[in-house]
């Protein structure tokens, strides 16, 4: 007996070191590889073993060891997959399989140009997610709920996931960097999450509360933490200008999504200036660029805020005047075909529409929250940009899928419930965006 104790005394920190605590979670998904994020409670080699699907053939990757400087935290390339495969994978901590009750999954893109159609493809979009935390959250009734909603988008059978920005929210205690390693901690690890991460790739743009506090600028003094952050806890495949900002870029299939940074450079609310920053020049430089050189069937601008609608409230686009104008008149001077706008913070869902003389409108499909707290719409959000009957005040997600011929892709956009029921449903045609 004194014997079989002494083994588990030596056994047990190799055990307590070997727990994962949040993940596995996809991150960016390529033709030629594929990103798997691991954290670990404590430091241990973490590596996973995948085979494509029907095919036993196992592939391992290299151990990659964990540590409290980076937060646990494994970032592990799958790099040798086939084009247009979908994987199933096994973790394994200091070379020892991990359990879980739900599958673990990863798809490789298809290599379709030149060769045939453009595959059709789904995804979910929302924003606004907030986990609550009764030692840091304000007194009262708690701000977040429903994490039903996750069960829900998960069901939905997505390719991949687009997060909207204020994916979790800082709160008062944070402000350092270990405040901001303990938030997203807190809300990475959420139990009815995982099975959505685990299978389904994730990217992701930042808002005020996931960048800072409330309204959060460029003046904050942490900007530089929280991108450090945001590149530790997210796995998106590039960064435009690494060192301002989370700016970056990707493509699935025949779309194309530009992931915009609110936050970086905008100058503060109460500049009583119409010429302040909001993107900055350079941004909207490079965004409007990359617009002009785009061929997809789809351009899709992911942003903090809305852009589309003219109303001046909160933190929409249009209290920032001459950016605002700029992009609006370069998307009509270049003739750029294909822009449509994702947006987040307001609390509220709708969808957008602005008529544009001699051009086709634009589009700004708004999904929140998730689990904050909803909100009401305001007098100025029913203006002409409205598309009758998409306003809602409630709990939110959205699945989008695209479909069709390359010369005729149509994008359906659904809003559900947390509960995972139909909302509201509307179709748009590439051939009538150009």
């Amino acid at each position: 007996m004194k014997r079989i104790l002494i083994a588990l005394f030596l056994v047990a920190p190799l055990l307590a070191s070997a727990q994962i605590k949040s993940g596995p979670m996809l991150g960016y998904s390529e033709m030629k590889e594929v990103l798997v994020w691991v954290q670990t409670e404590k430091p241990a080699d973490v590596s996973i073993q995948y085979w494509e699907k029907g095919d036993k053939t196992i592939h391992k990757t290299d151990p990659v060891h964990t540590e409290k400087t980076t937060a646990f935290i494994a970032r592990i390339i799958a790099d040798e997959v086939t084009m247009g495969k979908k994987y199933e994978y096994e973790v394994l901590v200091n070379g020892k399989k991990m359990a879980f009750d739900y599958p673990l999954e990863f798809q490789t893109q298809e290599l379709w140009q030149y060769r045939h159609d453009p595959p059709a493809f789904s995804f979910l979009f929302g924003t606004c997610n907030y986990v609550n935390e009764e030692a840091t959250d304000r007194p009262g009734r708690p701000y977040g709920g429903a994490d039903e909603v996750y069960t829900s988008m998960y069901s939905k059978k997505p390719d991949f996931m687009l997060w909207g920005g204020d994916n979790f929210y800082y709160r008062e205690p944070d402000y350092t960097r270990t405040g901001m390693i303990h938030r997203n901690d807190h809300a990475r690890a959420v139990k009815s999450i995982q099975p959505l991460l685990g299978s389904v790739h994730q990217y992701a743009i930042w808002d005020d509360h996931d960048y800072g506090p409330n309204d959060a600028d460029r003046s904050f003094p942490l900007k530089y933490t929280s991108l450090e952050m945001f590149k530790m806890y997210w796995g998106n495949p590039n960064f435009a200008f690494p060192n301002e900002g989370i700016t970056g870029k990707f493509q699935w299939a025949d779309v194309e999504f530009f992931l915009m940074d609110d936050r970086w450079n905008k100058a503060p609310n109460e500049l009583n200036d119409p010429n302040k920053d909001y993107w900055s020049a350079k941004q909207m430089t490079w965004l409007l660029d990359q617009l002009s050189t785009s061929r997809a069937s789809f351009k899709i601008i992911v942003n903090g805020g809305q852009v589309v609608s003219p109303a001046k409230v909160f933190e929409n686009m249009a209290n920032y005047e001459a950016e605002r104008t700029y992009l609006l008149k370069e998307l009509k001077n270049r003739k750029i075909p294909g822009v449509l706008f994702f947006t987040g913070d307001r609390h509220i869902s709708d969808l957008n529409k602005l008529e544009r003389e001699g051009t086709y409108p634009l589009y700004d499909l708004t999904v929140s929250p998730m689990t904050a707290g909803k909100a009401d719409a305001v007098k100025l959000d029913y203006n002409e940009t409205l598309v009758p009957g998409t306003l809602v005040q409630e709990r939110a997600f959205s699945k989008i899928e695209v479909t069709g011929p390359l010369k005729d892709r149509t994008l359906t956009i659904t809003l559900f419930n947390v509960k995972g029921e139909v909302l509201w449903t509307k179709e748009l045609k590439s051939n009538l965006l150009k």
